[in-house]
């Protein structure tokens, strides 16, 4: 069956796009769901404004994410932590904490879930942590973590 997305669909595509999908899959999932609705010749017209929304959307958010790149990249964000002799902290740096100090040194508001680490920062030093704010806008920020 030949059916047009509503919604983006994980797996399957996004809004206005136009895809063949089983029988079964477009009447008792997608087309319920409002998730897509049956393709039809002005329907296909729908979908191409719908793609191109899509589209100016993503260009939209793409500029937004490249420009906020570009203020954090040569930025260095400065964490305080309380540390033994040896270096090591007695806790942990976080997302989180890399979250609150990015806003707090640039203005800049990061969510967390878009912040990368292996594992949470237990050393005094720099760290990178990786920053993907848009599926094709991906980079490290530099992270000092210094004794409190």
């Amino acid at each position: 069956m030949k059916v047009i997305l509503r919604a983006d669909v994980g797996n399957v595509g996004k809004r206005g796009d136009v895809l063949v999908v089983a029988d079964g899959y477009a009447r008792n999932f997608l087309v319920p769901r409002g998730l897509a609705m049956r393709a039809s010749e002005g329907m296909m017209a729908q979908a191409g404004s719908m793609r191109r929304a899509r589209d100016t959307k993503d260009a939209a958010a793409r500029s937004a994410a490249e420009d906020i790149a570009r203020r954090l990249v040569p930025a260095v964000i400065h964490v305080s932590a309380r540390a033994g002799n040896e270096g090591r902290l007695f806790g942990s740096v976080t997302t989180v904490d890399v979250a609150e100090a990015v806003a707090a040194q640039t203005g800049v508001e990061l969510d967390r879930r878009k912040m990368h680490l292996d594992e949470p920062i237990r050393e005094l030093g720099t760290h990178r942590v990786l920053v993907k704010l848009h599926a094709e806008v991906e980079f490290p920020v530099t992270v000092e973590v210094t004794r409190a």
